[in-house]
């Protein structure tokens, strides 16, 4: 027999033996559930998910709120072409990339001279085949003398930033540093020399560094009467010597003629590779001693510390979730013994509750087509014209009626869904008959 669902109206009883009016229009049973009921149910569901995500997107977001504020991007931003902070260059090159040329950030002078190559005749050999191109060395007072005598051999134009007298003797041991940067740093200055590129710039902030260069050289933003500004031709290259990087700086960059002197001091070759010294961590460099004997943990970074921690919460509130108890899994008996006819009730309400009417049709179908078919020498997932013509040899039910029976559209209502099931069970009794 097939058995239907509880709906609206209907006992136990006339659930399982397929009797029963179906319900009236008017009770209350038929009205929709309370909007806030449902919000209620779905809130006591997903508030403990909702609220470990929500914990862990807001620890992410302030752990890395943290680490952007305590840790720059690199050990050294100043005139970096990677850093957006006032001291950066990314201003620069962005104009310099716009403009087609090809900007290398590199942050050791053994990058660069792979980017360069060394000039002819040194003691690298012969250098390969590169673009013709300006090296750009920014903050030379934390290379090493080793460092500083390799790079005087690149094979490119030379860019020197703040260089003192150490940068000096390597790299342009014909210039000397005539006063330290103690007054005037990045002060406006006008050119005063006869520099094209410096004359049509302008005004600049310049100052820093001066120094004395030879009688051929080029001597711009002079202060006290020495040029902060310094270009000369040496062994086939151009090397150019800035006191102060105040032009060249992401603050200062669209002020005055900044921008169109740092322009015009970089236009002669496409290609400039930007090397931008790391500190070293040294003793000879004034950094105690005790920090470059620590290890281990010692030289993981703060920031990574707090991925870490972050991490390990995750993991534990995880673990919290998905444990659920605490001690062994154990085995527990039924309080009670459900009948079936309870366990049929309680199917058909969830039915109800959901309002799962083509479920419920389309289950009712089913159980019936498995108990008929073998009576009628059919399989299961036979054609639907061979089950319709078997049925309609075994009742005195017309073809479309039967058809519309048991593969027919979903009930709309309950009171059609009563009658659905009503009629499988009649279509049931007469085929068995036969």
């Amino acid at each position: 027999m097939v058995t239907a669902p509880v709906l609206h109206g209907s006992t136990g009883t006339e659930a399982a033996t397929g009797s029963g009016t179906g319900p009236e229009p008017g009770r209350a049973g038929n009205r929709p559930e309370p909007v806030r009921q449902i919000a209620a149910q779905y809130w006591q569901r997903w508030r403990l998910p909702f609220a470990v995500i929500a914990f862990i997107l807001i620890g992410g977001i302030a752990i890395a709120f943290i680490i952007r504020l305590a840790t720059p991007l690199r050990p050294n931003s100043y005139l970096d072409p990677a850093s957006s902070l006032p001291d950066g260059s990314h201003a620069l090159t962005d104009v310099l990339a716009e403009r087609g040329f090809a900007v290398v950030s590199t942050y050791s002078p053994a990058a660069a001279l792979s980017e360069v190559g060394y000039r002819p005749g040194s003691v690298a050999g012969r250098p390969p085949r590169l673009a013709p191109a300006t090296l750009v060395i920014t903050s030379p007072y934390l290379l090493t003398g080793r460092q500083r005598a390799r790079l005087a051999r690149a094979n490119a134009d030379l860019f020197i930033v703040e260089p003192g007298p150490a940068a000096l003797s390597a790299l342009a041991p014909e210039v000397l540093v005539q006063r330290k940067p103690v007054i005037g740093y990045g002060r406006l200055l006008p050119p005063r020399c006869d520099l094209a590129d410096a004359v049509l710039s302008g005004s600049a902030n310049a100052g820093g560094y001066t120094y004395r260069a030879p009688q051929r050289a080029a001597r711009c933003y002079r202060v006290a009467g020495y040029g902060s500004l310094i270009r000369y031709r040496a062994a086939g290259r151009t090397i150019t010597i800035m006191g102060a990087g105040t032009a060249m700086m992401n603050v200062e960059f669209g002020a005055n003629g900044n921008a169109a002197l740092v322009l015009n001091l970089l236009s002669a070759h496409r290609r400039v590779v930007w090397l931008t010294p790391e500190p070293r961590v040294a003793p000879r460099d004034g950094i105690p001693s005790h920090v470059t004997r620590q290890g281990g943990p010692a030289l993981i970074p703060w920031a990574a510390w707090l991925m870490i921690i972050q991490l390990g919460i995750a993991v534990a509130l995880v673990a919290g979730w998905r444990a659920r108890r605490m001690g062994p899994l154990i085995t527990e008996r039924l309080p009670v013994v459900v009948r079936a006819s309870e366990t049929v009730e309680g199917h058909g309400r969830l039915y109800q509750s959901r309002r799962a009417r083509g479920r419920a049709a389309a289950a009712l179908r089913g159980a019936m087509l498995a108990r008929v078919l073998p009576a009628l020498g059919l399989v299961k997932g036979a054609p639907q014209e061979a089950v319709t013509a078997a049925f309609a040899a075994r009742s005195h039910r017309s073809w479309p009626e039967i058809s519309k029976i048991v593969y027919g559209q979903a009930p709309a209502t309950d009171t059609e869904l009563v009658k659905l099931a009503r009629s499988l069970d009649e279509l049931e009794r007469e085929v068995r008959s036969q």
